[in-house]
């Protein structure tokens, strides 16, 4: 196979979703074709690093924040609250 279907692989080799055969493949067109070596090494540890990575912490500061620069632009935002459940009523069971 030729250097650009490789390339149009790094995706999928960066996050593991080939199959070993396929993978084996990539890697020895990869000693041959250094930019597609480079590739796909950077990818994978790209992907590996995001994966590795929490995420932001979304607290209700950040709500709050985010809730009141929607609010400025003008965004019509209609924020509703259940109901609690203490004013519920609750109706006797027949039997």
């Amino acid at each position: 196979m030729n250097s650009d279907f490789y390339k149009k692989l790094v995706d999928l080799y960066a996050d593991h979703e080939l199959p070993a055969e396929l993978e084996d493949q990539m890697e020895l067109a990869a000693f041959e074709d250094a930019e597609l070596s480079h590739d796909m090494s950077t990818l994978r540890r790209t992907v590996a690093a995001l994966r590795a990575d929490r995420g932001p912490e979304f607290t209700e500061e950040s709500y709050q924040r985010v809730l009141m620069k929607l609010y400025t632009r003008g965004a019509p935002i209609d924020v509703r609250t259940p109901d609690p459940a203490h004013l519920q009523y609750h109706l006797p069971m027949q039997g």
